[in-house]
């Protein structure tokens, strides 16, 4: 029955996405008649179109320009010089996609690690203490929804290191929902379990490791499914910002190029790369669950 399920929907998937590719070639197939667009317009706009590098009497008809939306062949093309050399390095403004994403895949690591050192034992604490808890409590309040973007000015002048301030940002948006997880998580263990330890004269870091870790597992296994997609999203926006490596920068060198094709390919790429990291959190979180 669940097998059945998964080849009808993996079925409607497919044909979803024809039916995209579909829509996408057919508003991509017809070419602008360049002779009709030179008829409306004025001398002076023809004149400018000339400085500008563009031609528009240069003939009854042309294929679409270079800056319009690419057609299925022109983005199979990119994405096909894309894979054939992806980690190539030519200048800092010019590396294959597989080193960019080596680049953030990097700064996210590193910053999702720090986080969770830090979120983990203070959500322990957080759940464990309802003084703790009233007391930071204001705190995480005022912090969580600020925008990590909002840290990037302040990271920049302290620390004077785009990279470093890449992983600082990284940092400061998966600390939240991993530190709010883990306290929900750890408070929310069965009573009953406690007192079956405290019964038994379970130290309190055995208790910690055996008892309340196991059951908050879940949860806080969820906090960090939520805070890797956050820092996916926000180190691509980082990197626009600060420039120098990773995909966001990718991105945005790619559009500052003109090359659209290269642009939506790094799209699919980020929102592959994306999928897979959620999967990741997904099989892990199935590990820790248990049924009643």
């Amino acid at each position: 029955m669940l097998s059945s399920l998964r080849a009808k929907a993996a079925l409607l998937s497919v044909l979803i996405l024809l039916v995209l590719l579909g829509i996408w070639h057919v508003a991509t197939l017809t070419a602008t008649p360049v002779a009709a667009q030179a008829v409306q317009l004025t001398p002076e706009q023809i004149e400018y179109a000339k400085l500008m590098g563009k031609d528009p009497t240069a003939g009854a008809t042309a294929a679409p320009a270079k800056s319009g939306f690419p057609t299925l062949a022109q983005m199979g093309k990119a994405i096909g010089a894309q894979l054939a050399h992806p980690f190539y390095d030519n200048g800092p403004n010019d590396k294959g996609i597989g080193l960019q994403l080596a680049y953030s895949l990097g700064r996210v690591g590193l910053g999702y690690l720090i986080a969770a050192v830090v979120a983990i034992p203070l959500g322990f604490l957080i759940g464990m203490s309802p003084l703790a808890y009233r007391a930071l409590d204001p705190f995480i309040q005022v912090l969580k929804p600020i925008s990590p973007l909002a840290w990037m000015p302040l990271a920049l002048y302290t620390i004077k290191d785009s990279h470093i301030s890449g992983i600082f940002v990284i940092f400061i948006c998966s600390v939240w929902p991993m530190l709010i997880n883990t306290a929900f998580g750890v408070a929310g263990v069965r009573r009953e379990w406690l007192n079956v330890a405290r019964t038994l004269e379970v130290g309190p870091l055995r208790r910690a490791f055996e008892v309340i870790l196991p059951a908050a597992a879940p949860t806080i296994l969820t906090g960090m499914r939520i805070s890797m997609g956050i820092a996916w999203l926000v180190i691509v926006a980082a990197e626009m910002l600060v420039g120098g490596t990773g995909i966001g920068y990718f991105v945005w060198n790619e559009w500052n190029n003109l090359s659209l094709p290269n642009v939506i390919f790094a799209i699919l790429t980020i929102g592959v790369v994306g999928m897979l990291l959620d999967a990741m959190f997904a099989q892990l979180q199935k590990a820790v669950t248990y049924a009643d």
